[in-house]
């Protein structure tokens, strides 16, 4: 029985026993059995009383029907109870409710079902392998009653089969013979007869037991027959372990032996009470116990022609993706609870999240990889940084090859060509950067990256550093004496340039040894609360820290610069671009200052990585924009729409100049820009005395085309 519930899917049940020996004897092997086996939950056990009513029978199948969901019900009892219990099923309306599971005291009887086959429909039964003895049917259907000679066991039997009594049953104690009423009717003939299905059992017991003293006088009294002294009495341990080391061929030819706890092999059949075709209710084998179950459940017949097995479980399986959280005290009841979030199923009760870069499948049953993003050309985050880039680019390029067809012009020579060329590279190399930033990240982008990232900002403002530094000198040795200042000449100033830019690219080489670039997949960023949209981010290892770092020297190149170019703030505007690079830092100082809270701010949003690319590089940009249209734009439009101011004025020495520059702050009389092509007249005044007298020299110096 309990290999039937489990091999048809059940595993809560209720349970029904007659009070008394077979009934409790059989709940209890059945709890037993079920338990060891595991699985298997008992939802109640329900008493028939002894002397049980029909209200007795009501009650129990209220408390059955209670739990709607242990729809099987396992049944030890006698087959009147059996009888009244299905009848109150039925008076109750639970006709499909209950799924009947019977012991041998159903077996395939119609008695315990008349009347009451509707409710009993699929009910399924079991009854030992029993075969028919061919002597005692042949022994009763020779018998009628004036030949019967078996003293009462023989009027018992024929009240059996005919249903008439023939005497009394206080009487038949007293009839030794001749106890039965003439008559000449037979068994088989004018009744029913159908040969007790225990008859076999009952033969072999007998000769199960002769076997056993046969065996026992055999070893108890050696050379004798009969009894010996040796038997009086009878050894019952010995004789036990006679009778549990017999092993003979029974009555029906079936093997007859007993196990080490005194049972018989189980040989069961196995019913199920049908409705065929043709309406009518039967009993089909559906299949047999044999040291193991065989069941043919195809051939099984519910209610309402259902081939497939009806429910009685505590709770219905749970779905791919959730777990059994088992009610505490019945193991087989649960509640069925989703992985969340990240979480995949792991087994039926436990719920386990998946490894970094992965995300549970859609039933949430195993992970699988993450799927993997960059930051796509087609994208606005990249679109917008990359018109701009090219746009700077044609730009850049332009002015070069406009710089290198007028290279020996006054304009190009008085900006210092050198240095010039070296901040037109720098510009271009920031511009450049906004491809490396926006290509998919693979070992030799990451590398260029490192390279390019800071080194087109330090070219720079390595070059418009050395600039100001120059001019600030000039002037503040102009204030000392007339002698130039060291250092001022094209080759020490590309000295003093490549020097600054040396730094930057020493420290990309640590940067390099200390951590080979590589690439990385970022996935808490986008990890969101569905794990369908949550996305991994290809980049490559540039931290933020690190990225700081590598800007950093170019940062503060960009404010030395700066406070340069603020010291040189009063030199005359058309005086070797003193005052658009000023104009320059200011801006750019303004752009960067902007940059860093966006930058930083951004490191929560789950577009962060896109943010900070598009802000970094737009940053980059807009910096070479501002030097690139207020440091050459001015030029390049006098060279090519006005090139007759493109030519050489007359030299003064650098002691006229220095000069100038040191009386720059004692200018009077008209502004410098009202002046023809840079012209500045300058009033050398002395100092006057208490009379107001005075002298004026006037002298007009040329700055423009002064190369210093």
């Amino acid at each position: 029985m309990v290999d039937i519930i489990k091999v048809l899917g059940w595993n809560y049940v209720s349970t029904v026993g007659s009070d008394d020996s077979y009934g409790e004897s059989g709940i209890e092997v059945f709890t037993q059995i079920s338990r060891e086996a595991g699985g298997i939950c008992i939802a109640q056990s329900q008493k028939i009383p002894l002397d049980s009513k029909e209200s007795d029978f009501e009650k129990i199948i209220t408390n059955l029907a209670a739990v709607n969901t242990a729809r099987v019900v396992v049944i030890f009892a006698n087959e009147d109870d059996i009888r009244m219990l299905l009848g109150a099923a039925k008076e109750q309306n639970q006709t499909n409710q209950f799924l009947w599971l019977a012991s041998d005291s159903w077996g395939a009887k119609n008695a315990p079902i008349r009347n009451v086959q509707d409710v009993a429909e699929g009910a399924v039964t079991i009854l030992p392998k029993r075969a028919s003895v061919e002597g005692k049917d042949a022994y009763l259907t020779s018998k009628n009653v004036e030949t019967n000679r078996d003293g009462c066991w023989g009027a018992e039997s024929w009240e059996t089969y005919t249903h008439k009594r023939v005497m009394l049953k206080s009487q038949r104690k007293h009839i030794t013979f001749a106890c039965l009423p003439p008559g000449k009717e037979r068994i088989g003939q004018d009744s029913f007869y159908e040969q007790e299905g225990k008859v076999q059992f009952v033969i072999d017991a007998v000769y199960a037991m002769a076997h056993a003293l046969h065996n026992l006088q055999q070893e108890l009294c050696p050379h004798l027959s009969g009894i010996c002294p040796n038997m009086e009495p009878i050894p019952t341990d010995k004789l036990l372990q006679k009778i549990r080391s017999l092993s003979f061929n029974g009555s029906a030819g079936t093997p007859v032996q007993f196990n080490e706890d005194g049972d018989a092999p189980g040989r069961y059949d196995i019913f199920q009470y049908q409705r065929t075709l043709a309406g009518t209710m039967e009993y089909h084998v559906i299949g047999e116990w044999v040291n193991n179950l065989q069941l043919n459940v195809s051939a099984m017949v519910w209610a309402h022609n259902t081939r497939r097995p009806p429910y009685s479980v505590c709770s219905l399986p749970c779905q791919p993706g959730e777990r059994k959280s088992i009610v505490k005290g019945s193991p087989c009841c649960w509640q069925c609870e989703p992985c969340i979030r990240y979480d995949y199923q792991m087994n039926e009760t436990m719920c386990k999240p998946c490894a970094i870069g992965y995300r549970p499948n859609a039933n949430r049953t195993s992970c699988v990889p993450i799927p993997t993003v960059k930051l796509e050309w087609h994208s606005p985050f990249a679109a917008i940084p990359v018109f701009v880039a090219v746009l700077g680019l044609l730009t850049t390029t332009f002015v070069i090859g406009t710089f290198i067809r007028y290279n020996e012009t006054p304009i190009v020579r008085a900006s210092g060509r050198e240095l010039s060329y070296v901040l037109l590279m720098g510009i271009f190399l920031c511009y450049a950067a906004t491809f490396l930033m926006i290509a998919q990240p693979t070992i030799s982008v990451c590398a260029f990256r490192r390279i390019f990232l800071g080194l087109g900002m330090c070219v720079s403002y390595a070059a418009l550093l050395t600039k100001t530094n120059r001019i600030y000198r000039i002037f503040e040795q102009g204030k000392l004496s007339v002698s130039p200042p060291r250092l001022i000449s094209p080759a020490s100033q590309l000295v003093i340039t490549f020097t600054l830019i040396s730094v930057q690219l020493l420290g990309m080489c640590v940067w390099f040894g200390v951590t080979p670039p590589h690439t990385v997949i970022d996935f808490p960023e986008l990890w969101t609360q569905d794990p369908k949209n949550a996305r991994g981010i290809l980049r490559c290892d540039i931290s933020d820290l690190a990225l700081i770092c590598s800007l950093s020297y170019s940062i503060l190149l960009m404010v030395t610069c700066t406070v340069y170019a603020i010291k040189t703030r009063g030199v005359p505007e058309n005086f070797n671009e003193a005052k658009p690079i000023g104009f320059t830092m200011y801006t750019t100082c303004i752009i960067w200052l902007a940059f860093i809270p966006i930058f930083f701010g951004t490191a929560k949003s789950a577009e962060k990585v896109y943010i900070q690319t598009t802000t970094l590089t737009i940053s980059m940009s807009l910096s070479a924009s501002v030097a690139l249209g207020m440091l050459y734009m001015p030029k390049v439009y006098i060279i090519i729409f006005h090139p007759e101011q493109n030519v050489q004025k007359r030299k003064r020495s650098f002691k006229a100049v220095v000069t100038a520059a040191a009386m720059s702050n004692k200018l009077t009389g008209p502004k410098a820009s009202e002046r023809p092509n840079g012209e500045v007249k300058t009033e050398l005044c002395e100092s006057l005395d208490n009379s107001g007298s005075s002298c004026t020299k006037t002298t007009y110096i040329s700055y423009s085309n002064h190369l210093m």
